[in-house]
């Protein structure tokens, strides 16, 4: 009876109502009468019914908007789309047409009468990368930084009882003083996440607080016997007025766990209240337990889902949750879907999902900028773990300029920086922060600056640990708490064999960082193609060398030398600035869809679940060349290969990894792959197709 009566309490919104019904649940304990019982709470659930009335309202802005170019001064062709929207996504994919520019986004937005003595904001969840909102002619703000939400209220701006023009003027131009100044991935431009408009209260929790929700759930210690923190809670309302504020902590079973009740001043600061919970639930990639965590103001209510958990990388470059290591197989995710760009839906997010969970990867790195709160939404549900971005960055291109020695370029990455953390802090799957990735030089001032930033990221969040990713040598290596490697040896410099030599003086030269590896390079295509699997001279930029590289990768990296592994990139991606238009050093196609060899070796390698057999190179079912080499993979011991129904002698070369001799083939081929229960095959042509096409 009285865990129901906490559950059925923390879905009511207003306090009233709850003291309604904590007085009818004690006056039901107390008194034997049905009817009365009855009556009881038939006034609680009218008091629950009668106060949601007033709640806030979210209404989802995505139809009905009309777009055009600057450039084409006036919305009079304007052409009707929908949200999300980038206006890149009419170009193709492998093409080096990529427009930077600005364009317009125009709607109108009806305001009924009765909404008169409510609070009005607009929520815009990604531009990419500078907006300018007006409505009815009047600038409500601007937002500099592709990657993360921001709102404005309107409240004082619209025409009640009639209808508001909205327009949002968006560019993606390049700019010295917004982050990112340099980087391989396209920006597409546009409004490419939705936009929300909310309907509060006059007193109410604050949507403008970096773009939050207003309320952030800070853990300050974490054990299996006691979690404590605090919910820091933005409050919008009149100047020195007082407002009652119920926190409710709900736990994973529905149980609240815990109830405060607190009159709080409004004076511009955040409101503050420390919690306490004992015998926790304990979020882990295992068993992902969330808590829900309502904040009610008045007859309004926010809720947040968070999870509790101690994250911890050891001397021994452990990485440890909850006090139990995870090995971190993890893979790089950009912002880039073929012909979507970067203007996905949830949908989209859970296929991905699906296929980085299908290959066996238990963690994602937001490159660059975080990803929709649908994401991390997911991977909180799910227990995959993630590496957020924020977007300083050096490209391959040595033409680029990193950083700027200006106020407003380090004002800008301070605002992501604060941005980022404080929009995803809720996030138990959000296990570390990025402070920057590739930057060059020891220059004194830009050390200064990543010291200072790491240092807010602590300041903002204590809870997680700070990582960069370098691909240098010197003092930058030791700002951030982790660092993980990404040197491409093997690939632009020596062989695959040099990474002994490499993790040797990682062991005597490096040793007191808590160290990672990041790894993987692009081809010249991101399938095959009728070519055989490696053409003499070309290897280093053809698909079979690029598998090859993850296969030497795999068999030589210690994986008790690096708390964690993280494979570059899961998705090929859109970049203007190689050849094809198209960055292919992903395990998966630019469609999101077309698997590669290397996601079925890694597959092999950490999928637990599902077994795995595959042939390699079965995108090239016609080869030229009569002398053949044969790579399988193999999860489940060593296959048995035949072809043309005689057996085929096989050894192996790595963990999961199996060879062939070199073997001579002429015509039509039968290929099959056996092991225990499971199989694969091909059919192979040999001869020379060039001149039969």
């Amino acid at each position: 009876m009285v865990i129901m009566s906490k559950k059925f309490i923390a879905k009511c919104r207003n306090i009233r109502t709850k003291l309604a019904i904590y007085l009818t649940i004690s006056y039901l304990c107390a008194n034997n009468s049905i009817i009365m019982r009855i009556f009881l709470l038939f006034i609680a659930l009218l008091f629950g019914a009668i106060s949601t009335l007033s709640a806030r309202e979210i209404y989802v802005l995505n139809n009905d908007w009309q777009f055009f170019f600057k450039e084409e001064n006036s919305s009079d062709f304007a052409r009707n789309i929908t949200l999300p929207h980038t206006w890149n996504t009419d170009i193709p994919t492998n093409s080096n047409i990529y427009l930077q520019t600005t364009a317009n986004y125009k709607r109108t937005l009806h305001i009924p009468a009765e909404w008169r003595g409510k609070r009005l904001f607009l929520r815009f969840k990604g531009v990419q990368s500078v907006a300018d909102v007006f409505l009815n002619g009047q600038h409500i703000g601007n937002h500099h930084g592709g990657y993360t939400a921001f709102s404005f209220e309107i409240t004082k701006s619209v025409n009640y009882g009639g209808d508001n023009i909205l327009l949002v003027a968006v560019s993606n131009a390049y700019r010295n003083d917004v982050l990112p100044t340099s980087t391989d991935q396209n920006t597409y431009g546009g409004i490419y996440r939705d936009v929300e408009l909310l309907v509060t209260e006059p007193t109410t929790v604050s949507p403008l607080y970096y773009g939050t929700d207003g309320v952030l759930v800070h853990q300050i210690s974490v054990t299996k016997e006691r979690v404590e923190g605090r919910v820091d809670i933005a409050l919008l309302g009149k100047r020195d007025s007082s407002c009652n504020v119920i926190v409710d902590i709900i736990a994973p079973d529905g149980y609240v766990s815990l109830t405060k009740h607190v009159k709080a001043k409004i004076d511009g600061k955040l409101l503050s209240v420390p919690f306490v919970i004992n015998n926790p639930e304990l979020w882990s990639p295992a068993q992902p337990s969330l808590y829900k965590v309502q904040v009610s103001v008045g007859n309004e209510e926010v809720e947040v889902c968070t999870g509790f958990r101690d994250i911890e990388v050891s001397a021994e470059r452990k990485f440890m949750i909850n006090g139990r290591r995870l090995r971190v197989h993890g893979v790089n995710l950009q912002h880039d879907r073929g012909a979507r760009g970067n203007a996905w839906k949830q949908r989209h997010y859970n296929e991905d999902l699906a296929l980085i969970r299908e290959m066996g990867a238990n963690a994602i790195r937001s490159v660059v900028g975080p990803h929709a709160q649908h994401l991390y939404n997911e991977c909180d549900r799910l227990g995959v773990v993630a590496w957020v971005d924020i977007p300083f960055v050096r490209s391959p291109f040595f033409s680029d300029i990193s950083f700027y020695n200006t106020p407003r370029f380090k004002e800008n990455g301070e605002l992501q920086l604060r941005e980022i953390i404080l929009q995803n802090l809720n996030h138990p799957s959000v296990v570390m922060w990025g402070i920057f990735s590739h930057l060059r030089g020891n220059d004194d001032t830009m050390l200064g600056y990543i010291r200072h930033l790491n240092t807010t990221a602590k300041r903002l969040d204590g809870s997680r640990p700070t990582v960069a990713c370098s691909n240098q040598d010197g003092d930058i290596n030791f700002i951030t708490d982790l660092i993980v490697w990404q040197q491409s040896i093997g690939w632009e410099r020596g062989n695959i064999s040099d990474l002994e030599v490499w993790q040797e003086a990682l062991r005597s030269g490096w040793a007191s960082l808590r160290q990672g590896v990041c790894y993987g390079e692009g081809s010249t295509t991101s399938r095959y193609g009728n070519s055989d699997m490696l053409v003499q001279g070309t290897r280093r930029v053809s698909p079979r060398w690029q598998t090859q590289l993850h296969e030497g990768y795999a068999q030589y990296i210690d994986g008790d030398l690096f708390w964690g592994i993280w494979v570059n990139s899961m998705f090929d991606y859109g970049s203007v600035r190689y050849t094809q238009g198209t960055r292919n050093c992903g395990v998966v196609a630019i469609d999101h869809r077309t698997r590669k060899d290397a996601f079925y070796l890694y597959k092999s390698l950490w999928n637990k679940r599902v077994p795995t057999l595959r042939i390699t190179g079965k995108a090239v079912d016609i080869r030229s060349s009569e002398r053949q080499v044969f790579t399988l993979y193999s999860s489940t011991g060593k296959p048995v290969f035949m072809i043309n129904g005689d057996t085929v002698a096989v050894r192996n070369i790595g963990r999961t990894i199996y060879r062939t001799d070199t073997l001579t083939l002429r015509g039509n081929n039968r290929l099959l792959l056996r092991a225990g229960d499971k199989s694969d095959s091909m059919s192979l042509t040999i001869g020379n197709y060039l001149r039969r096409q």
